[in-house]
């Protein structure tokens, strides 16, 4: 049992080492980021995030907008 969790706990160890090589090893690392809005090809291709895109809407469509969505 004890060497189960010794085992597991290096694992877990090797594992975050490995995926935090940059951050660890390189002066001024960082983890990338995972947000759309930061991916230079998102941004190349013109897709945004869910929140921008909603909050883009809500400032251009107007009651009117909403109303003929609905009803058709």
């Amino acid at each position: 049992m004890l060497n189960t969790i010794l085992i597991t706990i290096v694992i877990i160890a090797i594992a975050v080492l490995l995926l935090g090589i940059k951050v660890f090893f390189i002066d001024g690392g960082k983890f990338p980021s995972m947000h759309i809005s930061a991916n230079k090809e998102m941004k190349r291709r013109g897709i945004t995030c869910a929140m921008s895109t909603d909050a883009r809407d809500r400032n251009t469509k107007t009651l009117k907008d909403y109303i003929e969505q609905e009803s058709n």
